[in-house]
């Protein structure tokens, strides 16, 4: 037996260790406030400009008592490390956030507002966060993201985007979302947004929580997504403009469907 021999393999190695997921960058006043309200924990050190001290200065104070770091830089370096000009002069670097898979039984937080938003194919980061913008100021509690390929999760500029929105919504993910559309349809009404043939958001029922569902601004909802749809709803306009943007239209149906809009 050779003297190399001796049981060696490949397989005697331990498996290397997984890597470990990049930590996102938290860009602008709000979205950084909101997650140190929200996600204080999550928070590794946090990078500001001089005139952002009088936000920077209690989150830092926060920061040292949890002995965690932070420093004051010039722009050029704040942009760097934010990866984008468009950093609103503070930068928090947190542990990263997805959306959940979607446990069983399904979480309260899909039924604790009159409208859950269903995204399904919305690929664009800065609609997912413009829509969580609105659906924060709207009152939801959660958003339920489809397992489509297209379909945008959590990243650094849907938080930046969604000024903060993100940090007080719930979000889940439905790797099928036909299915998970059938088994809530008994607490929930689902509703298909689209371009055209649906019904004005005034004639949409209301008996229990509306699921809107939203799709992809090119391809809209698929067949299969349109079939678990109790109703379409589609906002009338002047017929000017054949449509709104996606993140658009999603604010005008949240604010439509509220009760009391009827």
């Amino acid at each position: 037996m050779s003297e190399f021999s001796g049981g060696y393999g490949p397989s005697s190695f331990p498996p290397p260790h997984p890597r470990r997921p990049d930590p996102q960058r938290i860009c602008g006043v709000n979205a950084v406030r909101a997650l140190f309200i929200r996600r204080p924990e999550a928070v590794q050190r946090l990078h500001y400009l001089a005139e952002r001290r009088p936000v920077a200065g209690p989150l830092c104070r926060y920061l040292a008592r949890h002995q965690k770091a932070y420093r004051e830089v010039l722009s050029d370096e704040l942009a760097r490390i934010a990866g984008t000009e468009h950093h609103g002069g503070i930068v928090a670097i947190a542990d990263p956030r997805r959306a959940l898979p979607i446990p069983t039984p399904p979480p309260p937080a899909l039924f604790a507002a009159p409208v859950l938003l269903v995204l399904d194919g919305i690929g664009n980061p800065h609609n997912l966060g413009a829509i969580a913008r609105a659906a924060a100021f709207f009152g939801a509690k959660a958003l339920l993201l489809s397992g489509d390929a297209r379909q945008a999760d959590l990243s650094d500029a849907a938080f930046r985007t969604s000024e903060g929105g993100l940090e007080h919504l719930a979000v889940y993910r439905a790797e099928d979302l036909g299915s998970t559309l059938r088994r809530l349809s008994g607490q929930l009404h689902i509703v298909g947004a689209v371009a055209t043939g649906g019904l004005p958001p005034a004639r949409i029922a209301r008996t229990k929580p509306i699921a809107l569902v939203m799709g992809a601004e090119e391809t809209g909802l698929t067949p299969d997504i349109l079939a678990c749809c109790a109703e379409r709803v589609t906002l009338p306009g002047s017929g000017l403009v054949e449509s709104l943007n996606v993140a658009a239209a999603t604010a005008v149906l949240l604010h439509a469907l509220l009760p009391g809009q009827a």
